[in-house]
């Protein structure tokens, strides 16, 4: 009987192991805990602030003017390292929201309808009302032009609040803002899309229509690596940034084209896996085999684990971690460091889009998917979801009022003047903060708190008896 393989890997130092053990171990639980991502962008923020307001600001300006060059013999592309992060890695970050809508659509809340309209109205609210509150600040030309930046929210924020609040939150109200700040990403992209674009060139349109015929053919032929689609998505965010279209909505369309079915499934897995088991088993039995022999069931194995999954979730969940935990802190750190003093609030027109970016946040998203979502739930369009009150839909429009890097992101396009951006983002620091301290206290006062494990019991015990 052959003995079971050891715990550890042949040849592993045990003190080493130890200590790998002892470092690793914390850090894998944290990134498994879901307020561990936004916990690092507002490290990264705060690092960023205080760079900035620090003696040594302008090295922190500096870095992010420094010039980068990509390319191969004449074909040369330079920009600042600030674009590099927020028109190149960026487009991971909005390609992952595509990969997230694409999922959503295929089998989450924005699969049925008639699940979907409370979501859907609760963020057209929360978008239409903080834009209405910053042009009532801001109706002169100059800086209306910000009305998208407090129409966004951060999702890992949003969500890291409600992890805070703990058992309180029930899971349909954690769906719900899921699926909120889900659809607020696509009216954020379409907001984008439309109006913080520059004129568009069709001739770079026409580069990415092309190179998006490409993704299909690749898909046509049955090409399952992801490797394989760098090159069309790279030319296809060429093209967008040719045409005039923030090229990091390329991210979004090759999400939205990512394949949401999946090749073998559980089935086909079981079925090829068990194949392979016995072809594997054959070989242990048989005198003399060499080790070269199992590659080919192994890789059947390997192909059948792959493809037991949707390509979007597969992709999704491989990137994710790099996103939450690399990507927007990385964008955090290089965008929120705004420099607060006189110089930046020093118009009007600066006072005014912090002033309009700030109460569009903390205000504007309570009142707008608070009042959306009573009205439909009034005219009998839609039903709360089991075991949602008012009281929640209230918790859930007060986190969504963290804007953070979305509409950080947004304010940079909104604005080329630096005293306009800086009071841009500075509003967002001040609203996201506030909101996320709002939405803790409405959620510690307005949500019950779990009751304990004996105490459920006993009121299951007593509920169970009445009925009888």
């Amino acid at each position: 009987m052959n003995p079971s393989p050891s715990k550890h890997a042949p040849g592993t130092w045990a003190p080493a192991r130890r200590i790998a053990e002892r470092v690793l171990g914390p850090l894998d639980r944290f990134l498994h805990i879901e307020a561990g991502s936004g916990l690092v962008l507002l490290v990264a923020s705060v690092i960023a602030l205080a760079w900035a307001n620090s003696p040594w600001g302008d090295v922190y300006e500096h870095l992010w003017h420094t010039p980068v060059t990509v390319g191969v013999g004449a074909l040369v592309f330079t920009q600042p390292v600030h674009f590099w992060i927020n028109e190149g890695l960026m487009t991971i970050f909005f390609f992952v929201v595509g990969l997230e809508i694409r999922r959503e659509i295929h089998e989450g809340e924005l699969s049925d309808l008639r699940r979907a309209t409370l979501p859907i109205a609760a963020a057209l609210g929360g978008m239409v009302a903080p834009a209405l509150l910053y042009l009532s600040l801001n109706p002169s030309p100059a800086s209306r032009h910000g009305w998208g930046v407090p129409t966004a929210t951060d999702i890992a924020f949003a969500v890291g609040v409600l992890a805070l609040l703990g058992k309180r939150v029930p899971p349909a109200l954690r769906v719900l803002l899921l699926a909120l700040a889900i659809i607020d990403d696509i009216g954020a992209i379409i907001v984008i899309a439309l109006f913080y674009s520059s004129g568009v060139a069709w001739s770079g349109l026409l580069v990415a229509a092309g190179a998006a015929l490409g993704v299909v053919v690749l898909q046509r032929f049955g090409v399952r690596q992801a490797a394989a689609y760098v090159v069309p998505g790279g030319v296809l965010w060429w093209g967008m940034l040719r045409a005039g279209v923030h090229p990091t909505i390329a991210g979004v369309v090759i999400g939205l084209m990512t394949p949401a079915r999946s090749w073998f499934g559980s089935h086909g897995f079981l079925s090829a896996a068990r194949r392979a088991v016995d072809e594997v088993d054959a070989l242990a039995h048989r005198e003399g085999h060499r080790a070269d022999e199992l590659l080919s069931p192994l890789g059947r194995i390997r192909t059948a684990q792959i493809e037991a999954v949707p390509p979007v979730l597969r992709l999704q969940t491989a990137l994710h971690p790099w996103v939450a935990y690399g990507i927007m802190p990385l964008f955090a750190f290089a965008n929120a460091g705004v420099r607060v003093d006189g110089s930046s609030l020093g118009h009007t027109a600066s006072t005014s889009i912090l002033l309009g970016v700030a109460i569009g946040l903390v205000a504007g998203k309570p009142i707008g998917v608070f009042l959306a979502s009573f009205t439909l739930v009034k005219l009998g369009v839609c039903a709360l979801p089991r075991g949602v009150g008012w009281r929640g839909i209230a918790v859930v429009g007060c986190v969504a009022g963290i804007g953070f890097t979305m509409a950080i992101f947004i304010a940079g396009l909104a604005f080329d003047a630096a005293e306009k951006l800086a009071a841009a983002k500075l509003g967002v620091l001040c609203a996201s903060a506030s909101a996320a301290v709002i939405g803790l206290l409405v959620g510690r006062l307005a949500l019950p708190a779990a009751p304990a494990p004996d105490a459920a019991k006993t009121l299951h015990e007593a509920e169970t008896s009445t009925e009888h």
